[in-house]
């Protein structure tokens, strides 16, 4: 199947009532196992690749990885900017042919971000691509830049943030965090409250380290999408880690390469099934 357009994977979910996790992908092989994981479990998603990590390619570069992996299969799998970090980042990766975009500008001023956000909807609108923004800051490490906000989501300024920037989707920070060195402590109520006034779905980032309880109690408040990279990428460097361990003299990219999209792969296969509450 070719990639699918962030607006029908979305409608693609809310008919069957699912919950669409997000795999940030680096390489090949990473992009490679999303798209195996998300099939085996014949559930949909998304491979996505933050602007940090398009350091080691480029968009253009994803794209063609990204639909290569697609095509084998036939389960809907959208590719996404994950925290654009600029408007020439988000044209590139539309240009490129992205399927769906976020724009952050949550580390701006309140106005600033409305104006950054609203500038990138114009333009991806115009080809019919969804933004996802961002609305409080989230603690944590994303892709080795690490934060000390602790910002959370203020619900007042919600309905009046999605309503000026025309944002699609709306990432918030209700105590979760990017990454697995600190500890998430969500607020169910303060995010069963944000959902209540935002007019558009809501989308949890570092969904890595959410015990699933949690995470299951979570998507019953308009959650449309969960981030998960912390979880994969230690599955995938595992693979070389341990073989390193037991062999100091191990050169066989090949077969280890192979190994760690089998092993990303069945990662991301469970966690898209326990997030939607399928049996393993």
């Amino acid at each position: 199947m070719k990639l699918v357009n962030g607006y029908d994977l979305m409608k693609y979910a809310q008919t069957r009532n699912l919950v669409l996790p997000a795999f940030n992908t680096t390489n090949m092989e990473m992009t490679f196992a999303i798209a195996k994981g998300l099939n085996d479990a014949q559930l949909p998603g998304y491979i996505q690749i933050s602007s940090n990590n398009l350091r080691l390619s480029d968009p253009e570069t994803i794209v063609f990885l990204a639909r290569k992996a697609a095509v084998k299969y036939d389960i809907p799998i959208g590719l996404h900017l994950d925290h654009g970090k600029s408007y020439a980042d988000v044209k590139a990766c539309v240009n490129a042919g992205f399927t769906s975009i976020m724009i952050d500008a949550s580390h701006l001023l309140f106005e600033e971000n409305i104006a950054a956000v609203k500038k990138a909807v114009q333009y991806c609108h115009f080809y019919d691509i969804p933004v996802e923004a961002e609305l409080g800051a989230i603690g944590g490490k994303e892709d080795d830049m690490a934060s000390e906000s602790d910002c959370k989501t203020d619900p007042d300024m919600v309905l009046d943030f999605v309503e000026r920037t025309g944002c699609d989707t709306l990432a918030v920070a209700v105590g979760n965090v990017h990454g697995l060195e600190a500890k998430p402590k969500i607020d169910i109520s303060l995010l069963e409250k944000i959902s209540k006034i935002s007019p558009v779905p809501l989308v949890m980032h570092g969904g890595s380290g959410i015990p699933f309880d949690i995470i299951r109690e979570a998507v019953k408040h308009n959650l449309i999408k969960i981030n998960y990279g912390a979880d994969l990428r230690r599955a995938f460097v595992t693979t070389f880690g341990q073989a390193y361990e037991k062999n100091n003299m191990e050169t066989d990219i090949i077969d280890l390469s192979l190994s760690g999209v089998k092993n990303v792969a069945a990662v991301a296969e469970n966690l898209v099934k326990t997030i939607n509450d399928i049996p393993i």
